[in-house]
């Protein structure tokens, strides 16, 4: 049976007797840290199917558009994102850091579009969300709140595909999805 990696956070909820003595020397209590690993999984990935391989679907908000950052959860990320990149681009991401990322628009599935440049990147937000820069797609497909986009991370070349989905969706009931 051929297993893959996954990445997840390993906790240290109880400190080694050290770090105890560290923090107790320095007057402050011992912080709870995490660490990014790679285990393995016993579930397959999520595979993707040629005839839809958008795996994250979202309506897109008025500030996802004005401020060119799609919002990203932290499920959405470690499923079917991180999965496919290597431990050290996880990281930086994590960190908080940009990884300048290249996106295929597949909008026009006859003519997909290739993009790369500083509004383009993927990075860590605030509690435990992710950013995905997009402003050149926002600008280059006119992207407006309540359009319904996909995404997938294609493993093979290390690009997300992107397509507009469906124009004018109602998003407010559900605003992200995953196949």
């Amino acid at each position: 049976m051929y297993t893959t990696m996954k990445k997840t956070f390993f906790y240290e909820f109880l400190p080694s007797k050290e770090a105890e003595e560290a923090a107790k020397a320095r007057g402050v209590p011992y912080r709870v840290t995490r660490t990014l690993i790679e285990i393995r999984d016993i579930n397959p990935p999520p595979k993707i199917d040629q005839n839809n391989r958008w795996k994250i679907k979202k309506f897109v908000t008025a500030g996802e558009v004005m401020n060119g950052k799609l919002m990203l959860t932290h499920q959405v990320a470690f499923e079917y994102i991180f999965r496919y990149l290597s431990m050290e681009i996880c990281e930086h991401v994590i960190a908080g850091y940009k990884s300048y990322v290249i996106i295929v628009d597949y909008t026009d599935e006859n003519n997909p579009k290739k993009l790369q440049g500083q509004s383009l990147f993927f990075q860590g937000g605030g509690n435990d969300t992710y950013i995905l820069g997009w402003m050149e797609l926002v600008r280059s497909r006119a992207v407006c709140p309540g359009d319904e986009i996909g995404l997938f991370c294609d493993k093979s070349t290390g690009t997300f595909g992107f397509k507009v989905l469906r124009r004018g969706g109602n998003g407010s009931d559900n605003p992200i999805q995953v196949d």
